[in-house]
């Protein structure tokens, strides 16, 4: 589903099956797993009682590479990620589009990046979407 310029899909898996499935489409779609990062220690700080938070970072070197030289501020976009956390017995996540950044770049090489992204991403949250 997409709101704005999230791509967000829910899924009944639980939070290590979800996360499983998650690791395995990134790597079936081309994409090398960067790191993950956990985000529910600075959660509690604030209230929420989850420990099942995570960002997923991936990409393909070369790509993170290309876009550093030509386009230094998308670093903070590259490498990709996906955020992972359960909610109550599902498993929810999300990842941003590129729409806000695509009014500022004529490159149509650039253009496509984000769409092939943009398609990848989406391809790889229906994956864990539709993983039983």
């Amino acid at each position: 589903v997409q709101a704005e310029d999230l791509f967000m899909v829910r899924t009944h898996l639980s939070f290590p099956e979800a996360m499983v499935v998650l690791q395995e489409s990134i790597g079936e779609q081309g994409y090398t797993l960067s790191r993950v990062q956990r985000v529910d220690i600075g959660l509690t700080s604030f209230g929420y009682e989850t420990d099942k938070y995570r960002l997923v970072f991936f990409g393909k070197l070369d790509e993170v590479r290309k876009i550093a030289d030509q386009y230094p501020e998308l670093v903070p976009y590259v490498p990709l990620k996906i955020a992972i956390f359960a909610e109550d017995q599902d498993t929810i996540l999300l990842s941003s589009s590129f729409s806000h950044l695509r009014p500022f770049y004529a490159s149509s090489t650039l253009q496509a990046d984000f769409d092939r992204w943009e398609n990848d991403v989406t391809a790889i949250l229906e994956r864990v979407r539709l993983a039983q």
